[in-house]
C-alpha cells in the first residue's frame, strides 16, 4: 500500500468529505482531527486524533505521509464578528515548519473565495456583506495563503465558492485565471473530488484556483 494522505479536520465539512473520496478511491488516508476518535480504523483509515496548533502533534501526524490536504475549519459563532481569528495562520505556520523537517513537499489547502488575491473578484456588494460577517475569519485566511506562499512546499490554494451539501459532482468548474473568477455555488463532495486529484494527479502546484459549479 502507498504511503498515506493526511487529511486535517477530517471528521466534518470539506474534510470528511475528502476522507470519504480517498476511501472511494482506495486511497491511504491518515485523517487528524480533535474528534479523531469518533472515526472508525479500516484498511484505509488510520485515525489519527491531535491538534493542528501542537507541533508535536503535526510532527507525529506526518510521519510516513506523502501529501498533506487541510480542510481545517471553524465552528460559526456570533463572536466571530468581533473577535480575532488565529487558527489558520497558526496551524498553517505549524505545519509549514513541520513538513519542511519531515521531507513531505506536497500541500493542497483549502481556504475560501474573498481569501488572498481573489478579493478582488468580488463586486462591492459581495465584499460589503462579506466583510461584515466574515472579516475576521478571511483576514486570517490572507494571512495563511501569505504564509503558504512563501513556502517553498509544492502547495496549492483552493478557493471552493458558496457551499452546498449537494451530491458528489465531477462537473464543476476549476477557474484558474484571474479574469474568470466569480462567486456561486460548488457541493463539499465536488470540492473533495478536486483535492484527491490534485493530490494524485500534481494539479495546479504553486498555484491558486477558484472552484465553482
Amino acid at each position: 500500500m502507498t504511503q498515506p494522505i493526511l487529511i486535517m479536520g477530517a471528521t466534518s465539512g470539506i474534510g470528511r468529505c475528502a476522507l470519504d473520496e480517498a476511501v472511494r478511491r482506495g486511497l491511504s488516508v491518515r485523517a487528524m482531527a480533535r474528534s479523531a476518535d469518533s472515526l472508525t480504523a479500516t484498511e484505509f483509515v488510520e485515525p489519527f486524533k491531535g491538534d493542528a496548533t501542537a507541533p508535536e502533534d503535526v510532527a507525529r501526524a506526518l510521519e510516513g505521509t506523502r501529501a498533506v490536504i487541510y480542510a481545517l475549519g471553524i465552528t460559526e459563532r456570533l463572536a466571530m464578528l468581533w473577535e480575532e481569528e488565529t487558527l489558520f495562520s497558526e496551524t498553517t505556520r505549524v505545519l509549514i515548519d513541520a513538513m519542511s523537517a519531515a521531507g513531505v513537499s506536497r500541500l493542497v489547502v483549502v481556504t475560501g473565495f474573498g481569501a488572498g488575491r481573489s478579493k478582488t473578484a468580488m463586486s462591492w456588494v459581495e465584499k460589503t456583506g462579506h466583510r461584515a460577517i466574515l472579516g475576521k475569519p478571511y483576514a486570517d485566511k490572507d494571512r495563511q495563503e501569505a504564509l503558504i506562499e512563501a513556502s517553498s512546499l509544492e502547495w496549492t490554494i483552493v478557493r471552493p465558492v458558496i457551499l452546498t451539501k449537494g451530491a458528489r459532482s465531477e462537473d464543476y468548474r476549476v477557474l484558474r485565471d484571474p479574469e474568470t473568477w466569480r462567486n456561486g455555488l460548488i457541493s463539499r463532495a465536488s470540492v473533495a473530488h478536486y483535492l484527491l486529484d490534485a493530490v494524485e494527479e500534481g494539479r495546479d502546484i504553486c498555484a491558486d484556483v477558484v472552484l465553482s459549479r
